[in-house]
């Protein structure tokens, strides 16, 4: 028999649970509808610490707060109703879980004598995500019993504490199971304060610091290749810039910045060009590549780490980052401490070779020349000029977010140095899914926020876009439209007779993007000219809401001129 105060006493104690999550930091949850997790929806909309996002489609939702937890840094916390709606949250957990994001997700359930028994919308949801996340817990159905309160309460600590208490931060799953009725009636619940909770010990790993420190002073050239960083490492900059060493940077590792005073002091421009090309990797071969943050995007990048005589990594999120396994030494250490330690060692560490810096900066100031002039004489659309031209019209302050696949590739390539603008991607597990959704939640906790995405990740979250473009805040998605999967172009797979390839994975949909747009409310003007992107950029700003650019790009055509963009480098080079 059920007790006729099951509601009320199921959302007195979500509201306890909520407080906890509020005090680690939780400000924003997301949620979409569903009558079992009333109570949670109930305490979360009265809470005056929380701000609601609310969706209709689950997968949205959680790349949404996805984004929010990526841009802030803070913990995001989202709920959902029981069965498949659950289910839902996996693709968003594994990229949070793989690209150390901190998200609570709370899954509302049937209780327990509704499993096995063949009730509607009920499923196994005990350890749902697996190894994707940090910490599951299932609450139990919540009664009216002493101490209960405080159960509740240490859920929420806990939550917080195995979300960003303990490093690296991450994804947690909390299970709550709730008896019907799922409606408070009013009546009162014991409200007295929860026990003081116990404190937590943060994780203390023994330093490798010295170690690492002894394998840099055996080096004398060395390269360093930052790739994506959770948050910047204050002072590598500099660190390289003081010690001769050319610095690869990705735009996501938050470091290729504009070079401050000597055009020698900051990131290379065409580093991703340089490396990508065979014969300069030979000559100018580094006895030792530093690799700070997650493995390089590109190959060539990944190219230049695989020949270097020695590697040594600096993984502050635990991602064992080293796929080819040749790391000397993998350190989990902050870079800005790593780097203020070489900086106030620089008495011990070998003199660089004089001609190691100016070799690469003299190289890499003659492809950059070479490559803005060939970009800039074609008017057709070509990706690698598209994603230049975006990343350098985003105001100062302003996000640019990058889509898988092709999008964060030609932003390594192409993207020049410059201050004041922040990139990100979902480079956790590298798919295409949600990117819309995780603009949107980015957007809501940023400043002027675009986007670079291909086609079919536009597809694949149109929910996301139908939805979020008249609920959203303001976003720019500049849009490649090559009808289908670009990247395998560039893959092995292009081979391939020509009717299989398209079927397999050129994948053309002939959809039209512009009828997409329009039907969820977004602004949209189509491009077919390389010039003329920008200013579609400044029409979109200036219309405000969610505006779509979307540039048609020929994909075969593409190709070719990829092969075109090799052989300048191979020129400037050779010149």
């Amino acid at each position: 028999m059920t007790d006729p105060n099951e509601g009320d006493i199921a959302l007195a104690y979500a509201t306890t649970l909520l407080d906890e999550l509020v005090r680690g930091g939780v400000t924003h949850m997301c949620m979409t509808p569903g009558a079992r997790s009333t109570p949670i929806a109930l305490a979360a909309a009265r809470h005056p610490g929380i701000t609601l996002h609310v969706h209709v489609d689950e997968r949205a939702s959680a790349f949404f707060g996805l984004g929010i937890a990526a841009a802030s840094g803070q913990p995001v916390a989202m709920f959902c109703t029981s069965g498949t709606a659950a289910a839902n949250h996996f693709p968003a957990v594994v990229e949070a879980y793989m690209a150390r994001v901190p998200l609570i997700v709370m899954t509302a359930d049937r209780p327990p004598e509704l499993h096995g028994v063949g009730a509607n919308q009920t499923i196994d949801q005990q350890n749902l995500f697996g190894g994707f996340v940090k910490w599951f817990h299932d609450t139990g159905v919540p009664v009216a019993a002493p101490h209960e309160r405080v159960h509740w309460s240490i859920a929420g600590h806990s939550a917080i504490q195995r979300a960003v208490g303990f490093s690296p931060p991450g994804p947690v799953h909390l299970n709550l199971p709730f008896r019907e009725p799922l409606l408070p009636s009013g009546a009162t619940v014991d409200s007295s304060p929860p026990e003081s909770k116990t404190n937590w010990d943060t994780q203390v790993h023994p330093s490798q610091m010295p170690a690492f420190l002894r394998e840099v002073s055996t080096g004398h050239r060395i390269a360093v290749v930052a790739g994506r960083l959770r948050v910047p490492a204050d002072g590598l900059v500099e660190l390289c810039a003081d010690r001769g060493w050319p610095l690869l940077a990705e735009p996501i590792s938050g470091l290729r910045d504009a070079p401050r005073g000597d055009r020698r002091g900051g990131a290379l421009s065409a580093g991703t060009l340089l490396a990508a090309n065979a014969e300069f990797r030979d000559r100018c071969h580094p006895d030792l590549v530093i690799q700070v943050g997650a493995t390089p995007t590109s190959r060539g990048v990944q190219d230049l780490v695989r020949s270097a005589d020695r590697l040594l990594i600096i993984d502050p999120d635990e991602l064992v980052a080293d796929p080819d396994r040749r790391s000397t030494l993998t350190i989990n250490e902050d870079p800005a401490e790593v780097a203020a330690a070489l900086r106030a060692t620089t008495s011990s560490l070998p003199a660089t070779r004089p001609q190691w810096l100016d070799e690469w900066h003299d190289a890499d100031s003659k492809v950059r020349t070479a490559i803005d002039a060939l970009l800039d004489s074609w008017d057709e659309p070509f990706e690698g000029r598209i994603a230049r031209d975006v990343a350098a019209a985003i105001p100062d302050g302003g996000v640019l977010f990058a889509g898988s696949s092709m999008p964060i590739r030609d932003l390594d390539m192409y993207m020049r140095p410059r201050a004041g603008v922040r990139v990100l991607a979902n480079r956790g597990a590298s798919g295409i899914d949600g990117l819309v959704s995780t603009t949107f939640g980015i957007a809501e906790v940023s400043g002027p926020t675009y986007a670079l995405l291909g086609d079919l990740s536009v597809i694949h979250d149109a929910s996301g876009l139908l939805w979020g473009a008249r609920h959203g805040r303001a976003a720019v998605l500049v849009v490649i439209d090559n009808d289908g999967g670009g990247i395998f172009s560039m893959l092995p797979q292009a081979t391939l007779p020509k009717d299989e390839f398209e079927l397999l994975f050129g994948t053309p949909h002939g959809l039209d993007l512009e009828a997409i747009a329009r039907a969820a409310g977004a602004g949209v003007r189509t491009v077919d000219h390389a010039g003329v992107v920008v200013p579609a950029i400044r029409e979109a700003e200036a219309s405000g809401g969610v505006q779509v650019v979307r540039v048609r790009v020929d994909r075969n055509r593409a190709v070719q001129l990829r092969v075109a963009v090799a052989q300048a480098v191979s020129s400037a080079l050779s010149a």
